[in-house]
């Protein structure tokens, strides 16, 4: 029997690849486990799949000190991170093996330091961390750790009283969480997490155990099945996953940017960033914006979208099509009794505030898209078929769509279509805001091209590369203020790049000066501008309001 009060770089591989080899063994029955947060059934895969690239990588080690093994597990089981507890179980590791790299061996209180460390490090990479998780297991495992290693005098009673605890707070998972208890079973990358301890104390005791024998102990014999309507209710259908290969290290603001980012997309999200490279994990309907603004920090590496949906729903899939064209007959039926308007509104918005100012100002149909999603001509004309009116204005409010916004013109034939050349979202509002019932299409136009004129507007965002333009030197990373004939600011800081790009566009004629706040501005912060800009420009009137946009930070206008 093994007996003491050290482990040196050896006996912890062996733990490790021990650890690593059960949860291999038992991931289909940790699969049937899964309920949370999606029932897909995949956590003992991913988790799999994640310590075996580090075990891999840990084979390929010939008598490693504690530092290479260290770094081998860390950078290992991070690029082989896959799913929200594959990622977690990668910064579980992480954090461990940061605390205990420069040392040549581990006692009980330096185990239990780096316990602490693995905790802190994974509830850190979570946006939104939930108890009755592998987090609450890991957590509560280290505390208990944290209060007996002091009286630690042999390592075998030390991990057992761990294990024992961490297994207590496993069974009580499912009264932290509902969807657990629901369906009858304990949290799955809880289990997980316990499966990989419980082979970590067999390497610890050197046994040489066959985990092909496994019978399902532990656990309940009957999981419940998850509801078509539970599955019908996951709101962010795509689990997204990629590795970023960093141009260069990304400072913890950029990181938090980017968690917000990603937060006004989908959930479950897991950021981790370490020097060279970034593990990102989302649910989201939009994997394709991930992706963009993951490009605008380096090159992208093991990219994996899967729909969640998928293998649960083909009757549900299949009775949602028959309804779609039952809606989708009814709505033509109506449209057909519904009498034709006089005057119908097509706009291009980007961002949820944005897309509710248009609808309050009585537009009929938004098409998403923007300074990285261009709609189609096909996309207007697909709009142009859903309003029924006799005419038909169109604000495209990017330079980049107008050409398409005129070619769906010039293919209709049965409605007139009236394309005003709006380069920005402002430019649009005042647009719509200009339109008069009572005028003929043409002074409509004309009233319309006039207003848009008096719009001064300045885009605040970041450059993704260095360059010179307006003969401003401009370097990667630094926020810009862009205005309708080039470059109006350029600094460090979004809010006073803002304030100088109002300065620079301020007329003495300007009476109003609006202000859209993007995805990545918290209210907190557009208030503060807004007051500032107030201050400075006390005979203006200036107006703050939710745009929800990406990429830029601000959108202002000066009229």
């Amino acid at each position: 029997m093994v007996s003491n009060k050290t482990i040196d770089a050896k006996i912890l591989s062996r733990m490790f690849l021990a650890g690593a080899k059960n949860l291999e063994a038992k991931k289909e029955w940790i699969n049937e486990l899964n309920v949370f947060p999606v029932p897909d059934g995949d956590t003992g895969t991913n988790m799999t799949m994640t310590i075996m690239s580090a075990a891999s990588e840990v084979s390929a080690l010939d008598d490693p000190d504690m530092e290479t093994l260290a770094r081998a597990i860390s950078s290992g089981s991070l690029r082989g991170a896959r799913g929200n507890s594959g990622v977690i179980l990668s910064q579980l590791l992480r954090g461990f093996t940061r605390s205990v790299r420069k040392s040549s061996s581990l006692d009980a209180p330096a185990i239990a330091a780096a316990m602490e460390k693995a905790v802190e490090t994974a509830y850190k990479a979570v946006m939104k961390p939930k108890e009755g998780t592998i987090l609450t297991v890991a957590k509560e495992a280290a505390q208990k750790a944290e209060e007996i290693a002091g009286e630690a005098d042999d390592l075998l009673p030390f991990f057992q009283t761990i294990f024992a605890h961490a297994e207590e707070t496993l069974a009580r998972t499912p009264e932290m969480l509902p969807v657990l208890k629901e369906a009858g079973v304990v949290d799955s990358g809880g289990q997980g997490l316990l499966e990989v301890l419980r082979g970590a104390i067999d390497g610890y005791l050197g046994k040489e155990v066959d985990y092909s024998d496994f019978e399902k102990t532990g656990g309940s014999s009957s999981v419940t099945k998850i509801s078509p309507q539970a599955e019908a209710d996951i709101k962010f259908g795509y689990c997204t996953e990629f590795i970023i290969l960093l141009d260069r290290e990304m400072p913890e603001e950029e990181e938090h940017r980017f968690k917000e980012f990603l937060t006004s997309i989908g959930d479950s999200i897991v950021l981790v960033a370490d020097e060279e490279i970034v593990k990102v994990h989302v649910h989201t309907n939009h994997p394709g914006q991930a992706i963009e603004r993951a490009l605008t920090y380096g090159a992208l590496s093991r990219m994996k979208i899967d729909n969640m949906r998928e293998e649960h729903q083909e009757k549900l899939i299949k009775d949602a099509e028959k309804l779609a064209k039952e809606q989708a007959e009814q709505e033509a039926a109506l449209q057909e009794e519904m009498p034709e308007k006089e005057a119908g509104f097509i706009a291009v918005s980007a961002g949820q505030g944005l897309t509710d100012i248009f609808k309050e100002l009585g537009v009929d149909y938004l098409i998403e898209g923007g300074q990285t999603m261009n709609p189609s001509t096909e996309d207007m004309l697909n709009a142009i078929a859903k309003v029924r009116a006799k005419t038909i204005y169109i604000f495209p409010n990017n330079k980049n769509i107008v050409l398409a916004a005129n070619q769906a013109r010039d293919l209709t034939e049965d409605k007139e279509i009236i394309v005003i050349p709006t380069k920005t979202v402002p430019q649009g509002i005042t647009a719509m805001i200009s339109y008069v019932p009572e005028k003929t299409p043409q002074e409509n136009e004309e009233v319309m091209k006039e207003a848009i004129a008096k719009v001064k507007t300045g885009q605040i965002t970041y450059a993704v590369r260095d360059t010179r333009i307006d003969d401003k030197e401009i370097h990667e990373g630094d926020i810009m203020g862009i205005g309708d004939q080039g470059i109006l600011a350029v600094g460090s800081g979004r809010e006073e790049v803002a304030e100088a790009t109002v300065e620079a566009m301020m007329t003495d004629e300007a009476e109003v000066i609006s202000i859209y706040y993007g995805a990545d501005i918290s209210e907190e912060d557009a208030e503060k501008l807004a007051a500032a800009v107030e201050e400075k420009y006390p005979d203006c009137e200036v107006e703050l309001s939710r745009g929800g946009q990406p990429i830029y930070y601000y959108i202002v206008s000066v009229e």
